[in-house]
């Protein structure tokens, strides 16, 4: 299995976490600079698109970004706070994405998220809503903006042995 995995605004996949991706797949983990580069969306698919990419991961601008290139692979995703009711770079994304039938997404908001609001991003699901979706929102109240350790192992783990 190869994983896509896309990093936050300004962060980077760190070795820990790497290492609990790779004991479930092949880890891809391009380095991105999204306030920079408008076309990150279309460099990512440009770069693999004869890649078979299994399954995307991605936390917050990463999340917003793996929301919108799973739609157009058509791959399952898990997302991390995805920035996708407002970001602070911009980013060149298509009006129309057409999700495959059966799209899985599963997105895990953090309740004491101060930097991406869950309210925004449940309300951003509400008004965007695709009955071809398969959705999964899990809100964990515990949660602040960075993922821990053991919650990233835990989500990870559940979402990889599901796909």
């Amino acid at each position: 299995m190869t994983l896509l995995y896309l990093h936050g605004l300004e962060s980077k996949l760190s070795e820990t976490k790497r290492t609990i991706l790779e004991a479930f797949a092949t880890v891809i983990a391009p380095d991105m600079d999204y306030h920079n580069n408008p076309n990150v969306y279309q460099e990512l698919l440009k770069e693999y698109k004869n890649e078979t990419i299994d399954c995307i991961i991605g936390s917050s601008m990463g999340g917003f970004m793996g929301y919108h290139v799973a739609m157009t692979l058509g791959c399952p995703a898990l997302l991390f706070n995805p920035a996708l009711a407002k970001r602070s770079a911009v980013q060149n994304i298509p009006d129309t994405i057409n999700p495959s039938v059966d799209q899985q997404i599963s997105i895990v908001l953090g309740g004491k998220d101060e930097v991406v609001d869950p309210k925004t991003t449940l309300d951003y699901l509400s008004k965007h809503f695709n009955k071809t979706v398969q959705l999964q929102v899990k809100v964990r109240p515990e949660l602040e903006h960075p993922i821990p350790l053991e919650i990233f192992e835990e989500e990870c783990s559940l979402f990889l042995t599901r796909i």
